[in-house]
């Protein structure tokens, strides 16, 4: 039953349609075909975003765990598990995804993104992490999430070879993960890709694709330096011949992220998980991977910071590129954000216009040493949901309750309009 007022919520006026969709306090209502629906789920552990996109196809943007045996995870450096920390962050995350798809019995991931290998986004097999039932190798981040819920098939940027900048099975977290893709594949039908920048034919409607033909598409923009142009697949290469580098001076793992774009109509939503933008003194530019790829991407309406905001990301050009109407911080440290960071982000030299900022988990060591900056989020705690209407010319900022799993609606932000 649709209700004939208007509400006022966090200072925006929401209109009935609003009020039907969702209330503050109230469960949120399940995704609907149309809509558009940006998950960052708060598990205190590393990164994990969930998107359905408007046929009900579903991707998993990482699905971090930070080393449970290293005492800065349980310290006051880190955030605290979410819910708590009963499950180990890889089911909450799988429970979580069941969830957001109405907890049908045929929920499951269409697309796992691992956009680079590190703990915080694809997890640590650490002496805590379980073994598979199935196969060798350890439950932790990724690895745990396909044992909850089924897992079509993974984009990484390493596929099949992982051996660039240099071989990457030395590392255990690679080791574990690639023994979870061989048994996955060969005893549960998984497909493994590598991720493909200028791409937008490699992460598809699987559903519907006819129906928003023209209106949907996810655009691989960046991975391993390599860096779309702007123009139909074309790109170029960022980084140098590594036969022209010294083996220290090779690209970090952060710098061969992953980064894309998902455009839905008018809205414009971009990620680069931890790619760097401000130079360390007398480091080469090519370290700068922001810039590039923020020309190629230009102005989003949501843009989830890069690196968790850490001091070397959001570098003033990308952010001018951007000009992002909503900005998202993933935070699981003391240093999520810099303080330089947000002075930029907030700045109106760097572009003007509004802007509202929303951290997952913010803590009490940040609000210290920052202090007042902090002041300005619009939320500092929770699950955060970007849900694009049908079309996508407007679109709402919903925060969920993350000490339990009732997917409780804490506020609701907008409408805001598309660009």
């Amino acid at each position: 039953m649709k209700i004939h007022i208007n509400l006022l919520i966090t200072g925006v006026l929401l209109t009935p349609l609003t009020i039907h969709a969702q209330q503050v306090g109230q469960p949120l209502p399940a995704w609907k075909e149309g809509y558009l629906d940006i998950h960052q789920i708060n598990t205190g552990r590393g990164n994990a975003g969930f998107y359905q996109f408007p046929d009900g196809t579903t991707a998993l943007i990482d699905a971090g765990e930070l080393n449970l045996t290293d005492p800065r995870t349980l310290g006051p450096r880190n955030t605290a598990a979410r819910p708590n920390d009963s499950r180990h962050a890889g089911e909450w995350i799988a429970r979580y995804s069941r969830t957001a798809q109405g907890n049908r019995s045929d929920a499951v991931i269409d697309y796992a993104i691992m956009s680079h290998f590190h703990d915080d986004h694809m997890g640590h097999p650490s002496s805590l992490a379980r073994l598979s039932s199935g196969g060798n190798y350890k439950l932790t981040g990724i690895t745990e999430v396909a044992e909850f819920i089924p897992v079509r098939k993974i984009i990484d940027r390493g596929w099949p070879s992982y051996d660039y900048p240099r071989p990457l099975d030395i590392d255990p977290l690679v080791k574990n993960y690639r023994a979870f893709l061989d048994w996955q594949m060969k005893n549960n039908g998984l497909k493994a890709e590598r991720f493909a920048a200028g791409r937008n034919d490699q992460i598809t409607l699987l559903k519907q694709p006819e129906k928003y033909r023209g209106l949907f598409e996810v655009r691989n923009i960046a991975v391993n330096g390599e860096i779309w142009t702007g123009v139909g697949q074309v790109t170029r290469q960022h980084f140098p011949e590594l036969k022209n580098l010294n083996e220290l001076q090779y690209p970090n793992e952060n710098m061969c992220s992953m980064a894309l774009r998902i455009s839905y109509g008018k809205f414009d939503f971009f990620t680069g998980s931890d790619i760097p933008g401000v130079l360390k003194f007398g480091a080469p530019v090519w370290h700068d991977v922001e810039t590039p790829v923020s020309q190629v991407v230009g102005p989003v309406d949501v843009h989830l910071l890069d690196h968790h905001g850490n001091r070397d990301s959001q570098n003033g050009t990308l952010l001018a590129n951007l000009r992002p109407r909503v900005l998202v911080i993933p935070v699981w440290s003391s240093d999520h954000p810099g303080h330089d960071v947000l002075d930029r982000i907030y700045s109106q030299q760097v572009y003007t216009g509004e802007r509202d900022v929303f951290a997952t988990d913010m803590l009490e060591a940040n609000k210290l040493v920052i202090g007042s900056l902090l002041d300005r989020l619009k939320s500092n705690s929770g699950h955060i949901v970007i849900r694009v209407d049908p079309g996508g010319d407007t679109f709402r900022v919903l925060i969920l309750d993350d000490t339990d799993e009732s997917f409780r609606v804490k506020a609701i932000h907008g409408p805001y309009q598309s660009r």
